[in-house]
């Protein structure tokens, strides 16, 4: 399947930040319409990986298939380019047995990678990289924060100084290549290539920001009840670094400060449950800028099956 495809054939995706509520509604609509859901989420694709990443249960993978789930092993490389090339093969497949593809997730760079094509971003040098992440050991994320302020002023108003991922990201291909990372990303804008599908129904999931941050609160409630500390441990005892990529997400990272005494358990929590409210804000943002997305209230599901019950209807799909 080459980059320029066009499809023509149903595509439904459904988006939302994290915590809001994509999973109940996704398996709603995928029991109704005969769906098999793809999973649009840059930590799912981690084999082991499983409570701090918010899968869906055993039974639920049993019942419905998803894709693009337990891919690759924590220490192996997955980008927004893999999973756009993975997806489309995926999706093919799907619509060849006469099923309804069903994407769901909250990694907005991975649905427009999908949905728009991706040019091919800054080179990666690992030397460069390795040698700031000792400065970011040794100087900290505050003065590296800074030094990005002054080599690429547009990415340092964007990037936290605690999201240590992209800020060395962003140091890492302007001394790569001299130019920022901004001008990479603006050139990619440029390049980027027609929608591939004409035939989607894009919906994002909205709600009260109180109501959203409370279910965040609950889910990084339930995540260490569940026994993210034991998934963690397990992770490092089977040979996974710390520092891998994989192991700075959401959930993970914070356990394994507490788990290296960096800090007590609730300053754990609560560090985690407000990391996680500042992501949903940040996913938002992604979002906002797919000008496709038709947006609904969460609580509102009736008339999201009404309009998706609506858009089938019309082109006589399943018939």
């Amino acid at each position: 399947m080459t980059a320029g495809s066009i499809f023509d054939k149903p595509l439904l995706v459904i988006v939302g930040p994290t915590a809001i509520g994509k999973t109940a509604l996704s398996l709603r609509i995928a029991r109704h319409h005969d769906c098999e859901i793809v999973s649009v989420d840059s930590m799912q694709v981690y084999r082991y990986m499983d409570i701090g990443t918010a899968k869906a249960s055993l039974a639920e993978r049993r019942e419905i298939p998803h894709h693009l789930i337990d891919v690759v092993n924590p220490d192996e490389t997955y980008d927004a380019a893999r999973f756009a090339e993975d997806a489309l093969l995926v999706i093919r497949d799907i619509h060849a047995r006469g099923k309804l593809p069903l994407l769901t997730g909250g990694t907005g760079l991975y649905l427009r990678a999908l949905l728009e094509g991706i040019f091919p971003g800054a080179p990666s040098d690992e030397e460069v990289r390795a040698r700031l992440r000792l400065r970011l050991q040794t100087e900290g994320s505050s003065k590296l924060h800074e030094e990005l302020a002054v080599v690429d002023r547009l990415s340092a108003e964007r990037i936290h100084q605690n999201d240590t991922q992209r800020l060395l990201r962003a140091l890492e291909v302007y001394y790569s290549t001299g130019l920022p990372w901004s001008e990479h990303l603006k050139d990619h804008k440029s390049h980027a290539m027609p929608t591939r599908f004409t035939n989607a129904l894009e919906i994002g999931l909205t709600c009260d920001r109180h109501l959203l941050y409370e279910r965040i609160n609950r889910r990084c409630e339930q995540m260490l009840d569940d026994g993210l500390e034991g998934e963690v441990k397990n992770l490092l005892e089977m040979g996974y670094h710390w520092q891998l990529r994989a192991m700075g997400a959401l959930g993970y990272r914070h356990m394994v400060g507490y788990l290296n005494r960096e800090y007590p358990w609730q300053e754990m929590a609560d560090l985690l449950a407000r990391d996680t409210r500042r992501y949903a804000k940040r996913q938002y943002t992604w979002f906002r800028t797919i000008e496709a997305l038709r947006w609904y209230e969460v609580m509102e599901e009736e008339e999201i099956m009404a309009a998706v019950d609506s858009w089938l209807a019309q082109q006589n799909w399943g018939e």
